[in-house]
C-alpha cells in the first residue's frame, strides 16, 4: 500500500526490524566465536609456569649468659651523732681589785706631740681637692650673658646646642687661674666658646677649716638655643 506525506507503513516497518534483528545475532555470535577462539589459543599456546624451590637460610642463635643474681652489700653502720658541748663551771674571784690609773705613773711630759695640721698641697694637674666650704660663683648674670653673646653662630642657627664639662683651677683669691676640658661637646667650636667664657667666671675662695685654699672644680657649661 502506498503511503504519503514520507510516511513508513507498517509492513516496511516490520520487515526493516526483522533484518535487523537477524544481524545482531549474526554479529553476536561471531562475537562469541572468536571471544573462544582467543582464549582458546592463550591457554594451549601460553608458556607454562616452573615453580622454582624456596630455601631459607637463617644463622644459628647463640645462648645468652644470664649474669648471676646481684649481691647488694649490707648499709654503712651509723655516723654517730657529735658530743653536745657543755658549758663548764666559771669560778671568777669575787675580790677582784683593779688597779687606779694615776699622771704620777705617766706624766705628760712622756706623752708623744700632737701631729702637725694637714698641710694641702696645690696639684698642677686637674684633682679632687678637699675642703669644707665649696667655692661658690659670685657673677652668674654676666657669664648668661657672655654665653650668649659667644654662641657659635653656625651652631646657633642650625640649632645644635651642646653640655662642655670644664675643669677650673681657683686661687685662693677666687681668681680662675687656669681652664681644661674635661668632657667635650662634641663640637669643637662650643668646646672653644666654653673655655673663653670660663676665664670670665668669678668664684669666692673654697675654704679648709679657716684657711683658704686653691682648689679644682668641675663645672658644666651649657649652650641652649631658645
Amino acid at each position: 500500500m502506498a503511503t504519503t506525506g514520507g510516511a513508513v507503513s507498517p509492513h516496511r516497518a516490520r520487515r526493516t526490524g526483522r533484518r535487523e534483528a537477524r544481524q545482531y545475532k549474526t554479529v553476536r555470535r561471531w562475537s562469541y566465536i572468536s571471544a573462544v577462539t582467543i582464549h582458546t589459543g592463550v591457554i594451549i599456546f601460553w608458556p607454562a609456569a616452573e615453580a622454582q624451590a624456596f630455601s631459607s637460610t637463617s644463622e644459628p642463635i647463640g645462648l645468652i649468659e644470664i649474669p648471676p643474681e646481684i649481691v647488694i652489700p649490707p648499709a654503712p653502720p651509723d655516723i654517730p651523732r657529735p658530743a653536745i658541748p657543755v658549758v663548764g663551771p666559771a669560778n671568777i674571784d669575787e675580790d677582784v681589785t683593779i688597779a687606779l690609773t694615776t699622771f704620777a705613773d705617766n706624766p705628760v711630759i712622756t706623752l708623744p706631740p700632737p701631729p702637725d695640721p694637714a698641710v694641702v698641697e696645690e696639684s698642677d694637674e686637674p684633682a679632687f681637692t678637699s675642703f669644707t666650704v665649696a667655692p661658690s660663683i659670685l657673677n652668674r648674670q654676666e657669664i648668661g650673658r657672655l654665653l650668649i653673646a659667644d654662641y657659635p653662630p653656625l651652631l646657633k642657627d642650625a640649632g645644635v646646642g651642646g653640655q662642655v664639662i670644664v675643669w677650673f683651677r681657683i686661687s685662693e683669691e677666687g681668681l680662675v687661674e687656669e681652664t681644661r676640658i674635661a668632657r667635650t661637646s662634641g663640637h669643637a667650636s662650643l668646646d672653644q666658646s666654653a673655655l673663653r667664657v670660663a676665664e670670665r667666671f668669678r668664684f669666692s675662695p673654697a675654704l679648709q677649716r679657716d684657711q683658704k685654699i686653691a682648689v679644682w672644680v668641675q663645672l658644666p657649661i651649657n649652650f641652649t638655643v631658645r
